[in-house]
């Protein structure tokens, strides 16, 4: 009952069993993700395959191909080879071929390479044409919003239009305290 014999068998038993998974998750690869109705998710998701989302995701969303479904929300960027979108975006769309259905509702720019919208969907934001718009996606935006430190102080000068606040009555300016306090220091050093 016990052998040498049989245990050697279920070895090569096992061995033979251990290559055919490599043929199943290849089979499985090439089908899509689905996230359902009654799925809600915090985070980032990142796939190399196809993504069909009909749920609710609060965060990032990277996929070769994605199928945003007409109940579903993505508060975050969307980057993707293709995208189709039947729900809600709430952040800047990336990709190669961008489709907006007629139910589609963006609020965010998109960056495309091609893109086609359906009569009847809303789109707030701005729209560019890229020949690459998954390269180097995370300097444009950078470069588009300058900050604090790229803008340079306004010196005051004799051409304002808002006449200089009195130095004795701070009761008659009410609004003369409300200068940022960088524009404030640069009046005192001129």
């Amino acid at each position: 009952m016990f052998n040498k014999g049989n245990k050697d068998q279920s070895l090569s038993d096992l061995g033979s069993q251990q290559s055919a998974p490599p043929k199943r998750t290849a089979m499985k690869s090439k089908a899509p993700s689905i996230l359902s109705s009654d799925l809600v998710l915090t985070g980032t998701i990142v796939s190399d395959g196809e993504i069909q989302l009909d749920g609710q995701v609060d965060g990032d969303v990277k996929a070769g191909s994605l199928i945003i479904g007409e109940d579903a929300s993505v508060n975050g960027e969307v980057q993707a080879e293709t995208v189709v979108i039947r729900g809600k975006v709430n952040g800047s769309v990336r990709a190669r071929q961008v489709q907006l259905a007629s139910t589609a509702r963006i609020e965010g720019d998109i960056v495309h390479a091609a893109l086609s919208v359906e009569s009847g969907a809303f789109f707030d934001g701005h729209c560019r044409h890229s020949t690459d718009p998954l390269k180097d996606s995370s300097a444009a935006p950078a470069a588009a919003a300058p900050t604090v430190k790229d803008s340079p102080a306004k010196p005051a000068s004799s051409s304002d239009s808002k006449p200089p606040a009195p130095s004795a009555g701070k009761t008659q300016d009410p609004l003369g305290d409300l200068e940022p306090p960088m524009a404030a220091s640069s009046k005192s050093s001129f």
